[in-house]
């Protein structure tokens, strides 16, 4: 894993964008700011502010941490630009600013993209570093775009043979031209039911609509985040299992002990309070106590996903374990929460593999994959 000039890696951590869930990714990028070893790395921090623009951020873990809830960490967009340029030996940073030339800060190694949700996690940016010839933690862009879109993911997931819930979706230009056909279709479906914008992450937009009359409120909401809103029959009764999915060197596939999120106090389901602020009442067992067997066809069904999708690097698969004993698999996410607090980090402590450990990991797999088709 070695820097082709023998220097130390020259690692990227490109966080922030876009999407609705900006603030989450600078959590994530603080964490691993925070363990990334300055002996064997060069790290640049490279922040996208909420309107696009790409700068120099602080190589800071506490900045970029959740301090209150109404107290959300932002990329400073005014912060001196960056831009990543193709040269003949590589691909390299170069910071711009007003008051002086502009600096080449050497070649990039690898790109970290800490992005959550559209414009990150999506494909997006991975066909941008395609293009611009360097490495990269996690996904291409085809997994990356599959995953992403939770319709398309059931699309893929339902063909390689793997359960998954009932659903429709409703695009805002048929909601806005005649919504009968949508509510009919949900109606079918069946009551209560789960609204959600398609391209959506950390719960960000998600309701439940437990009759027909909440259902227009639900879409109006999953709306304003999205164009495209995914409807699912709700697992009632079920349980939230979960799973990490990680690449081996080798080329194989290693996969962590389930664990469970249990809801507890007001929140009926696992929504971004419960997910991300302090002191909410979520309770996770890690590992799941599950019964006999279901550990082993759980942890199986989440390889077979990942291969399904064709990801690469890292994942997390949740399933439902359903009230009559049967597993579902209800999304995959290709850049899962990756604070040392988050489901995907603490189910890897758990089967031996801590979070400096899977960072460095991480960095060794996009270190030995090379960019374009694959």
């Amino acid at each position: 894993m070695n820097a082709p000039t023998g220097r130390r890696i020259r690692v990227a951590v490109v966080f922030g964008g876009r999407s609705s869930e900006h603030a989450i990714s600078c959590v994530t990028a603080g964490s691993v700011l925070r363990v990334l070893d300055r002996e064997r790395y060069d790290v640049i921090p490279i922040g996208i502010a909420p309107d696009g623009r790409w700068v120099l951020e602080a190589d800071d873990p506490d900045r970029h941490a959740i301090t209150a809830p109404d107290q959300l960490p932002s990329v400073d967009g005014d912060r001196s630009p960056v831009t990543l340029t193709r040269t003949g030996s590589g691909t390299e940073i170069v910071v711009s600013d007003a008051a002086a030339p502009p600096q080449a800060l050497g070649d990039v190694d690898v790109v970290f993209p800490l992005l959550h949700g559209p414009w990150g996690e999506d494909g997006t940016i991975q066909g941008m570093l395609e293009m611009a010839g360097v490495r990269y933690v996690g996904a291409g862009v085809l997994a990356s775009a599959v995953s992403m879109d939770k319709a398309y993911m059931k699309v893929v997931l339902a063909a390689a043979g793997l359960p998954v819930l009932p659903w429709t979706t409703v695009t805002a230009r048929e909601w806005e031209a005649d919504p009968a056909p949508a509510r009919a279709r949900v109606a079918a479906l069946g009551y209560p039911a789960f609204v959600k914008p398609a391209r959506g992450g950390s719960s960000i937009g998600i309701s439940k609509a437990h009759d027909a009359g909440e259902l227009d409120a639900a879409v109006e909401a999953a709306l304003l985040h999205d164009p495209k809103v995914l409807i699912e029959v709700s697992a009632e009764g079920a349980r939230e299992v979960e799973c990490g999915v990680l690449e081996s060197l080798d080329g194989g596939v290693d996969t962590t002990v389930p664990a469970e999120i249990r809801i507890t106090g007001d929140h009926e389901f696992y929504d971004f309070e419960a997910k991300y602020l302090p002191d909410e009442a979520t309770e996770l067992d890690v590992p799941a106590v599950l019964p006999e067997g279901k550990t082993e066809e759980l942890r199986a069904l989440a390889a077979e996903a990942f291969l399904a999708v064709g990801c690469e690097g890292l994942a997390r698969v949740d399933f439902f374990l359903m009230a009559d004993g049967s597993l579902v698999v209800n999304e995959l996410n290709t850049m899962p929460g990756f604070t040392p607090l988050s489901m995907f980090p603490q189910m890897w402590a758990a089967t031996g593999v801590d979070y400096p450990a899977l960072v460095d990991r991480l960095i060794a797999l996009a270190m030995q994959r090379g960019t374009g088709l694959r």
